[in-house]
């Protein structure tokens, strides 16, 4: 049998042709697996919260920033409409919403909105500074600390369409949300490639939540009803039962977080004390703009200094509004109001929550009234790490 002789360059050509082509092939792939895998232009903020913990001032320290678009609440509109659900069942209308929002899809409020829409039927939107200037409404510049009032004198009549065209021109969508319970939740947004999503997780002294909860009973009582699964019906939380809820949503969200947590959850969650926020604010604060990827800028530095060191803890007519307040006479004010018959209670029904996440119980009421004795733990910071999960 023949054999077909083949010169020692053509093999070295093939080989060259071959190698050349694997290599074009691996350095496509290579790049598309760069791009596939690239972060959205845009940083998603997801503040995680329940009603009455602070979360309204962490929203404005978002909201007053330049690159920051935000929305207060905007799952308010799927509970009002959808109010004979349970809160369980309302999960994912709201976490469909809130990807929504992020992506700057604002179609998603057509089912929740009139027609017609205006920037004002949308919830709590005067808070929103980048609903407040421009290209939202004219009369306010980026720089600018905005007030809800003047807000809503000049803006308000400024087309829905706005709220679209604005947060499509901004590096940070902020979202400030008391409707979820379940961190397990939010696994798909955080997973999502569309989203570059972090989560601020703020919790406060149950027994200071609830002071302020008692002061505004009937404009919560709808939310209460949507909690407890009352099929519509309002309740006011006499017993402590949504109270109880609270609690444990805080303690189950911050027990997935730290917890043996999922890998896509690395550098992505942050959680927040009320209490340390008031007593050092620009150091949390800084901390939570690092974890954002954000910079503090001297008139933020000023504002929040201003709004921090007011005088008095605030009128009851405020109480869903920002104003300059003495911020760590609020966070105490439960300890000279509340029985304490009713703090025991308090603490039977979130024993878990405050173990959990620093705070001291009280045996008396002498412990109760004595302000000298600090009931706000350290905060155990090296409790948890990456570096240590990985590695079992």
């Amino acid at each position: 049998m023949a054999r077909i002789r083949i010169p020692s360059t053509v093999v070295i050509l093939l080989v060259t042709v071959q190698t050349g082509f694997l290599l074009f092939m691996y350095a496509r792939y290579s790049s598309f697996m760069s791009h596939s895998e690239e972060k959205p232009a845009q940083v998603h903020i997801l503040i995680l919260s329940s009603w009455r913990s602070g979360s309204s001032f962490v929203g404005q320290l978002f909201s007053q920033h330049p690159s920051v678009f935000y929305l207060m609440e905007p799952a308010w509109h799927v509970w009002v409409k959808m109010y004979q659900n349970s809160a369980k069942v309302l999960h994912m209308a709201v976490r469909d919403l809130v990807r929504s929002v992020f992506l700057c899809d604002m179609s998603v409020f057509d089912a929740y909105m009139p027609w017609k829409k205006n920037l004002s039927d949308l919830f709590q939107w005067a808070v929103s500074r980048a609903l407040c200037s421009a290209p939202a409404c004219d009369s306010f510049q980026r720089t600018d600390i905005t007030s809800e009032m003047a807000c809503k004198t000049l803006c308000g009549r400024y087309p829905f369409g706005k709220v679209e065209e604005a947060c499509k021109t901004y590096s940070h969508v902020v979202i400030k949300e008391v409707r979820f319970f379940d961190l397990k939740v939010l696994y798909p947004l955080l997973t999502d490639p569309s989203l570059n999503l972090k989560i601020i997780h703020l919790v406060r002294d149950p027994r200071a939540v609830v002071k302020s909860r008692e002061e505004l009973a009937k404009a919560l009582a709808r939310d209460n009803g949507i909690v407890l699964n009352t099929n519509g019906t309002k309740v006011e939380d006499s017993k402590y039962k949504v109270m109880q809820e609270i609690c444990r949503s805080h303690v189950q969200i911050y027990e997935t977080a730290t917890q043996k947590p999922p890998n896509f959850l690395k550098d992505r969650y942050l959680m927040i004390r009320f209490e340390d926020l008031v007593r050092d604010p620009l150091a949390e604060i800084s901390e939570m703009y690092k974890f954002a990827d954000l910079s503090l800028t001297p008139i933020l530095k000023s504002w929040i200094y201003n709004i921090t060191h007011g005088e008095g803890p605030g009128k009851k007519k405020e109480a869903f509004k920002i104003t300059s307040r003495d911020a760590v006479s609020v966070s105490q004010a439960w300890r000279n109001v509340l029985p304490f018959q009713k703090i025991k209670k308090i603490q039977e029904v979130c024993k878990g929550a405050l173990n959990m996440l620093g705070y001291q119980m009280v045996d008396s009421e002498k412990e109760q009234k004595d302000l000298s004795l600090d009931l706000v733990l350290p905060r155990r910071q090296n409790q948890f790490s990456w570096s240590s999960f990985n590695s079992k």
